[in-house]
């Protein structure tokens, strides 16, 4: 019996890690913009797409569908705590340095209007309130095409410098 080769290939999350520790964060997300370098499959999914990033600012951009909803017919919470998480995240991700990596170790979302399929895009603006040495904060507005607040909320995001 032959037994199937296995080629030696990047895929899934592992893939943009590794590109992430060879550019800056601002770089990286610049890249994942152009299509560069992959946004992550959990994104993906959930059809959250960065659309803007500056030093300490993100936007992304959704369209909530019958995909998100939930029992009550309206998106389920989780659709605005993970855009307010990735354009957080992001926001201090694009301050840190080649090498330099983040993660969320508290999150906050105040709920304001209901999120609907058939709604049309809403937009998730993230911006670094404080930078420190290992903790920043950071705050996303979600809003909908008539400039509207649906969801605001904070991260609290632990930052790693490069390791290597």
């Amino acid at each position: 019996m032959e037994k199937k080769r296995e080629t030696a290939r990047p895929s899934g999350p592992e893939r943009p890690v590794r590109r992430g520790r060879v550019m800056s964060g601002l770089d990286y997300l610049r890249s994942m913009i152009e299509d560069a370098v992959p946004s992550s499959a959990f994104c993906g999914t959930l059809g959250i797409r960065l659309v803007e990033v500056d030093h300490g600012r993100t936007l992304y951009l959704c369209e909530p569908s019958d995909q998100h909803t939930n029992a009550l017919g309206i998106s389920h919470g989780g659709l605005a705590a993970a855009l307010i998480d990735s354009a957080t995240g992001s926001a201090v991700l694009s301050t840190q340095p080649v090498g330099g990596r983040s993660t969320t170790i508290e999150l906050k979302v105040n709920f304001v209007r209901p999120m609907t399929a058939g709604m049309g895009t809403v937009r998730c603006e993230g911006k670094v309130i404080h930078l420190g040495r290992r903790i920043a904060t950071a705050e996303a507005h979600i809003t909908d095409s008539r400039g509207r607040l649906m969801a605001h909320g904070s991260a609290t995001v632990m930052v790693f410098p490069d390791e290597a």
